[in-house]
């Protein structure tokens, strides 16, 4: 099922529950039928938009300067020459969860990594903290 369809589907199941709502603030990542990357943030009663990348939690403050920074280039003026591979795309979101994790203690232990491709998709478990 594309990406686009299960986001429509959490859509309408929040929209739902909107006058007692789960209160929970989504993130649907995944391929469309074009085989294009997709993300979808969600609000507590199901209304959506589709981004190019997204953060959500009480460590959102503190990764989305680094994304609209180091993903977007916004206020620099250092423009991208190439794109990333999958490789140095991991490192980066490595990076930046091990940053917010540093400073807010709510971010959690590990983050769930799952990189999604047209040939298939891999499972990583990434530690924050190490003691």
């Amino acid at each position: 099922m594309p990406a686009p369809a299960i986001g429509q589907m959490l859509a309408t199941t929040l929209y739902g529950r909107r006058f007692f709502p789960f209160y929970t603030f989504n993130i649907v990542g995944g391929l469309d039928e074009n085989g294009e990357g997709c993300v979808f943030s969600y609000d507590a009663i199901g209304c959506f938009e589709r981004l190019k990348y997204t953060a959500s939690g009480s460590g959102q403050a503190l990764v989305e300067p680094f994304l609209d920074n180091l993903v977007a280039y916004k206020n620099t003026d250092k423009k991208p020459t190439v794109d990333r591979t999958c490789e140095e795309t991991l490192e980066l979101i490595k990076d930046i969860f091990a940053s917010a994790g540093e400073r807010d203690i709510y971010t959690g232990d590990f983050v769930d990594i799952y990189v999604i491709q047209k040939t298939g998709t891999r499972y990583e478990q990434f530690a924050l903290k190490k003691d």
